[in-house]
């Protein structure tokens, strides 16, 4: 048996066996393993008794459900039309610049995965970053490269 599935029992027995514990067993899989595993998401299925394509079909329904590897800092901008009106892209052309990857790659040293997402919920204080699960609001192209640069020495 493998540490992913020593995992999925786990969470399974946590949460239950119900149709109902999908949600919080996938993301407790992702919060140990950083994304979900195609051996996963299989574990899954079979512990709660559910087809493969529908633990997979709702592991890729969700943005922050990661059904890739991922560096170990995820960054993710915000691409809604207000914080797009307030320099979005501006600040992902900097992002992509300073970490030499474009949206959707991860760097060479596994540090860090550039994605957007559809709304991170700030809209008021756009543009807005998500790194891992801190919020940077009301981003300048300076204040998105100094975060990151701290990011870098962890």
């Amino acid at each position: 048996m493998t540490n992913t599935d020593l995992l999925v029992k786990e969470l399974v027995q946590q949460h239950g066996k119900t149709r109902n514990s999908l949600m919080p067993v996938l993301q407790g899989v992702v919060k140990e393993e950083r994304y979900l595993s195609e051996e996963a998401m299989i574990a899954i299925a079979r512990e709660l008794d559910l087809s493969a394509a529908d633990v997979y079909g709702t592991a890729s329904f969700y943005t922050f459900l990661d059904t890739q590897p991922r560096g170990k800092n995820v960054i993710r901008v915000c691409k809604t039309i207000s914080c797009h009106m307030k320099g979005k892209d501006e600040i992902l052309k900097t992002l992509e610049d300073l970490l030499k990857i474009k949206v959707g790659e991860t760097t060479t040293d596994k540090k860090f995965t550039l994605l957007t997402a559809n709304c991170l919920g700030w809209c008021h204080k756009g543009p807005v970053m998500l790194v891992n699960d801190e919020v940077y609001p009301e981003l300048t192209s300076q204040k998105a490269i100094e975060i990151i640069e701290e990011y870098a020495k962890k």
